[in-house]
């Protein structure tokens, strides 16, 4: 396995008690406002799959499912999802998955979110490359839009 290729790894401090922010990313509605997905009335569970349509604009079609693993309040999020599934005609579902983990942890002036995507050296790769680009640049922005969203919240 390559650390460079296998996994994308993110960490920004977020100003929010650490509360706030598990908020932010273990109550599926919130999730689903700053990450982009219609998720009102599903809840995440450990153990459970929850789907909900992307809301970013030219993605609608496109259908947000995951498995969520692990939920350790105030700690540790997880969950699985097939990569940059983008093509509709496609189906993903024979596919391996990624692992996401969001880790939480106190740190002077508020919370050190880190998420940490693994698992793309098992992508077909015809695919592999691609999804590691979009998914990389994609928790750029989402780090962007967990730190606005429980700035403002």
């Amino acid at each position: 396995m390559n650390a460079s290729t296998d996994r994308i790894e993110r960490k920004i401090l977020l100003k929010a008690p650490r509360s706030r922010v598990w908020r932010a990313l273990s109550n599926a509605e919130e999730f689903g406002n700053w990450f982009g997905v219609a998720l009102e009335g599903k809840a995440f569970v450990a153990g459970q799959r929850v789907q909900g349509y992307i809301t970013y604009p030219g993605y609608e079609h496109l259908l947000f499912d995951v498995l969520v693993e692990r939920m350790e309040p105030e700690r540790l999020l997880s969950m699985r999802w097939h990569p940059a599934a983008i093509d509709p005609a496609v189906d993903y579902s024979r596919e391996p998955t990624t692992l996401v983990v969001f880790e939480l942890a106190e740190a002077e002036g508020g919370t050190l979110l880190t998420l940490v995507e693994s698992g793309f050296d098992q992508i077909p790769p015809e695919r592999r490359l691609e999804a590691f680009r979009m998914n990389s640049g994609g928790w750029d922005e989402q780090m962007k839009n967990i730190e606005k969203h429980v700035d403002t919240a």
